[in-house]
């Protein structure tokens, strides 16, 4: 099988979709295909223009001048090759083979959503809903779609405004190896690299600034549990710099002396931080699949999160629920209610314990690169065989 995958540019400075498409290109490789990666090259973006401007000559080198050069390469392709998207965020560059044999992967509609107002805590300027309309109006034209939780299955049925005759799920595996390891070790390590007294344990989040990451309602649910608890256990956030709204949840949390922000941190240190810390808050408002909870879980940490899927899809019975956090809605009761939940996984005894994290790890063995790149391969291999 020859496979041509399309990618995001480098330029754009993405992390977690060139992971994915490395992953595709290696696992497809791997199992004795060719492979080959079409993606736009910087070249007006890279003058030196205002920043401002800049974003607008990467659409130009995105959408403009890729698609020529896409145009005249495609002349030169087998008819039963295959053309793979990475992400339906690429939709304008899906009519380039509409007909011809392709599949989208779809991770989430988050942005898609939003720009048709469906999600108020993340309003959408005009551009950026005629953006997301152009994108729309791209993967329509796409026949074979892949998702990576049922949830964003459901989201595509509706924005395509109907059911593709060919839409598969798919659970993404975890792109890196987690394991359960000793907790006062972890601990131990974790405390040499940062400088923090965590030997008794800490409250661990990981994540971006996105909207959805709901960041401040970390802090949040730790100023309730603090409230009703006696512990000082600290926080620890590993992710981005904390943008402007976040830095005020912490300005004026009474416990900001124990609630810390790591920046820049290495694989091996998270890996760790699973490893050591007495739970994993991920209360998001939303996600396309949610890895952090699979890592939480395959690491041997207890997982508290949303009531909402793909949480739930990924959480299943091994994890700990709260309501999602709803706009409008009174903020401190909602945290004090998900303090409770936090409370009780703090309290567990060591049998109770032991046990979730068995769940857990059973639960995140659902979740093996091996096994969703052969599922994808099939996948593959039908919508080629298709053609005969």
């Amino acid at each position: 099988m020859r496979i041509v995958f399309f990618t995001h540019p480098p330029f754009l400075g993405s992390q977690s979709m060139p992971r994915f498409a490395t992953m595709l290109k290696q696992g497809m490789q791997q199992r004795g295909h060719i492979t080959e990666v079409f993606t736009p090259q910087a070249f007006f973006y890279k003058l030196p223009l205002p920043a401002s401007i800049k974003k607008w000559m990467g659409y130009i080198d995105q959408y403009i001048r890729f698609p020529a050069q896409v145009a005249k390469r495609l002349k030169t392709y087998p008819a039963d090759t295959l053309f793979v998207f990475t992400d339906q965020a690429l939709g304008p560059w899906i009519p380039l083979v509409a007909n011809r044999p392709h599949v989208i992967h779809c991770h989430d509609f988050l942005a898609q959503r939003s720009g048709l107002g469906q999600i108020p805590e993340n309003p959408t300027s005009a551009s950026g809903k005629k953006y997301q309309e152009y994108i729309r109006k791209g993967y329509q034209q796409g026949k074979n779609f892949i998702s990576v939780s049922n949830k964003t299955r459901q989201d595509l049925h509706v924005l395509m405004g109907y059911t593709p005759v060919f839409s598969k799920m798919v659970y993404n595996g975890l792109n890196q190896s987690f394991n359960v390891a000793d907790i006062q070790i972890a601990r131990n390590e974790v405390n040499k690299d940062t400088g923090i007294d965590v030997l008794q344990g800490y409250l661990l989040h990981i994540g971006g600034n996105q909207w959805y990451k709901n960041r401040s309602g970390i802090i949040q649910i730790y100023n309730e549990w603090r409230n009703m608890s006696q512990s000082v256990l600290p926080l620890l956030m590993i992710g981005a710099n904390p943008n402007a709204n976040l830095m005020e949840e912490f300005e004026r949390s009474p416990y900001k002396n124990n609630i810390h922000f790591l920046i820049g941190k290495s694989d091996a240190f998270i890996k760790q931080a699973y490893n050591g810390a007495s739970v994993f808050l991920f209360p998001s408002l939303a996600e396309g699949f949610g890895w952090p909870i699979a890592e939480a879980m395959a690491s041997g940490c207890p997982v508290i999160t949303t009531d909402d899927a793909p949480m739930t899809e990924v959480g299943a019975s091994a994890a700990f629920y709260i309501p999602r956090k709803a706009a409008g809605a009174d903020a401190t009761k909602w945290a004090k209610n998900a303090a409770l939940i936090v409370n009780k996984v703090m309290k567990l005894s060591p049998a109770e314990r032991r046990e979730v994290i068995e769940n857990g790890l059973n639960n995140a063995s659902r979740f093996d690169a091996s096994k969703a790149l052969t599922q994808i391969e099939a996948i593959y291999l039908s919508i080629l065989s298709s053609l005969n």
